[in-house]
């Protein structure tokens, strides 16, 4: 009954009822839109006002093949220094991430980019390697550097779709699907990969950071890449009707604080950077 006064005072249709489910107009769409604007901009008031020390509640989306390399660079020393905050960690891909920023049901995420959309602000925090796993038996273990052009469909494990990792590795690897197998596994773990090769042989590609948890006898079977590196760019995401920029400011500089020294924190000519 609310939305429906609200529609005569405006002169406009904001759902479109004759759908199943009910979904916005056009003009609706719009109209919610610029609503969240406002209670982004009346929310914002708070923070103005508020004293310099960070409290209530920050939420964070960290998208999968992040988040086991990511979360304990920042996780100790955020919440032993801010115990006000609130701090809500959630595992989301890409496009859950993207949806939760406009909608503001998050306040920011740590995900690969360029997402290439105005809407948003990145900031780049690292760039991380693509390093490749492979079998003892494996034709690429027998080389110390890999060519892109060494890649092949045949033994490539990958994982499953809505993972920007996949569409990367299918990048590099200039794959357009999936790699047909006789055997299918729908997996979201970078470790199952992993286990994968180590027992039914092949390769896959893992960010860099997954190589420092691997074990000294299998450290044998990871490659680099010759010449320019592909990397992945990490970065802190925020929409630019943004909330709680101290949060994400002192998140920003605990994480670069405590990125492994291996890790590219800037850009440079010799990284290429990986599309999603």
């Amino acid at each position: 009954m609310q939305i429906q006064k609200l529609e005569e005072e405006l002169g406009l249709i904001i759902f479109d009822r004759t759908k199943q489910p009910i979904i916005p107009t056009a003009d609706g769409e719009k109209l919610i839109q610029q609503a969240r604007r406002a209670i982004i901009e009346f929310n914002r008031i708070e923070e103005v006002i508020s004293d310099n020390e960070l409290s209530g509640t920050f939420h964070v989306g960290v998208i999968p093949t992040l988040s086991p390399y990511v979360i304990p660079l920042f996780l100790k020393d955020f919440i032993e220094n801010f115990p006000k905050v609130d701090l809500k960690i959630e595992e989301m891909k890409t496009e859950d991430i993207i949806t939760g920023l406009e909608r503001d049901e998050i306040d920011a995420g740590i995900l690969v980019t360029p997402l290439h959309n105005n809407q948003f602000v990145e900031k780049p925090l690292f760039y991380e390697n693509f390093k490749l796993y492979v079998c003892k038996d494996h034709v690429l273990s027998k080389k110390e550097k890999i060519k892109e052009k060494d890649l092949k469909e045949d033994g490539l494990w990958i994982l499953n779709e809505g993972h920007c990792f996949r569409d990367q590795v299918l990048n590099i690897c200039k794959l357009k699907a999936m790699p047909t197998k006789s055997f299918t596994l729908e997996s979201g773990s970078l470790e199952t990969l992993m286990r994968l090769v180590d027992t039914a042989g092949g390769y896959t590609l893992i960010p860099e950071m997954a190589t420092l948890n691997i074990k000294n006898d299998a450290k044998k079977y990871i490659r680099s890449f010759e010449g320019a590196q592909p990397v992945r760019e990490v970065s802190i995401v925020y929409s630019r009707l943004f909330l709680k920029e101290k949060h994400i400011n002192l998140l920003e500089e605990i994480i670069l604080e405590n990125v492994p020294s291996c890790v590219e924190t800037r850009k440079n000519k010799l990284l290429k950077v990986i599309n999603i």
